[in-house]
């Protein structure tokens, strides 16, 4: 049985400890009739995730996480098999002790793409940009409905209120140098965003990282996953992760992803997006992309966003 975990102290010393969450997890995969079977922890990712066999994959969210546990098993359930992409299929999920969530789903299978991305060629790359952007098109074109009470914000709105006046602590907190901390609340201000837009289900992290591909006779994308913090919103804050993480600041790619997924977005309110992002860490953006000389936001927002 796995101990109860609702601070961060108690996350730091059990998440981490192989030898309680192994012993946690060997013991419901025995009450999921799993007895016996291989447990292999996999190195990445913020929730203790194990394969269980060849065929299995367990995740585990602890008290302070569980809600993330009930909206992916009902995010995987509701979009099986409906996306140009294999996403894991949901075999079981619920509550475990002590307030933890789990889900039980199958393997995908391929070569994380963030791995293989730089051993592929440009129309290689291009091939794939174009499936990820046909992905993204589906995946917003869902209904999401079915998904409100158990996904937020609720109130974009209200969302995007609460992230302006909390944008400059965020950066500051990363480091983000004064130069371009104040430039963020006259930058926020003079970009408009659809306070009540048509509702998108969004999977908020879309980034090689969480794609796979298997590059035998041509790559091609294998399977999506992490849906933890997927969100009903506005279905440009999706495209933080394909600026940063897929096309990586090259226009040309952007160009390509944009034809594909069928909608352009303007440079502006996609980096105004980067900056309202629940994850938003623009240092680290800095250090993965190029900074344009001029130094400004808007100069960032074209540079990053920019298809020309």
């Amino acid at each position: 049985m796995l101990p109860v975990v609702e601070t961060d102290e108690e996350w730091d010393a059990v998440v981490p400890d192989e030898t309680v969450m192994r012993a946690g997890a060997r013991e419901l995969c025995a009450r999921l009739g799993l007895a016996g079977e291989p447990l292999t922890r996999f190195p990445d990712g913020s929730q203790p995730v194990y394969a269980v066999g060849d065929e299995l994959v367990l995740k585990l969210f602890p008290h302070a996480a569980a809600q993330d546990g009930v909206a992916e098993g009902r995010v995987l359930s509701h979009i099986q098999g409906l996306l140009p992409v294999p996403t894991p299929r949901v075999h079981d999920f619920g509550p475990y002790e002590n307030g933890w969530q789990y889900v039980l789903m199958s393997r995908l299978r391929g070569e994380n793409l963030a791995h293989a991305w730089d051993r592929l060629s440009r129309a290689d790359h291009e091939r794939l940009v174009a499936d990820v952007a046909e992905t993204l098109a589906v995946l917003h074109a869902l209904d999401p409905a079915p998904l409100a009470d158990v996904l937020g914000p609720g109130d974009w709105g209200a969302f995007l209120d609460r992230r302006r006046a909390a944008a400059v602590e965020q950066q500051q907190r990363h480091g983000l140098p004064d130069a371009w901390l104040e430039q963020i609340p006259d930058f926020l201000a003079s970009v408009a965003l659809p306070r009540v837009p048509l509702p998108a289900l969004l999977h908020t992290e879309v980034m090689c990282q969480h794609f796979l591909v298997e590059t035998d006779d041509g790559p091609r994308l294998t399977g999506l996953f992490d849906f933890e913090p997927a969100m009903i919103g506005h279905r440009a804050y999706d495209f933080v992760g394909v600026g940063v993480f897929v096309t990586g600041g090259d226009p040309r790619l952007m160009a390509r992803f944009t034809r594909s997924y069928g909608h352009a977005f303007a440079p502006d309110e996609l980096l105004a997006y980067t900056l309202l992002h629940v994850y938003s860490n623009l240092p680290w953006y800095l250090r993965e992309l190029h900074a344009p000389a001029q130094g400004t936001l808007t100069s960032l927002a074209e540079a990053w966003f920019g298809t020309a």
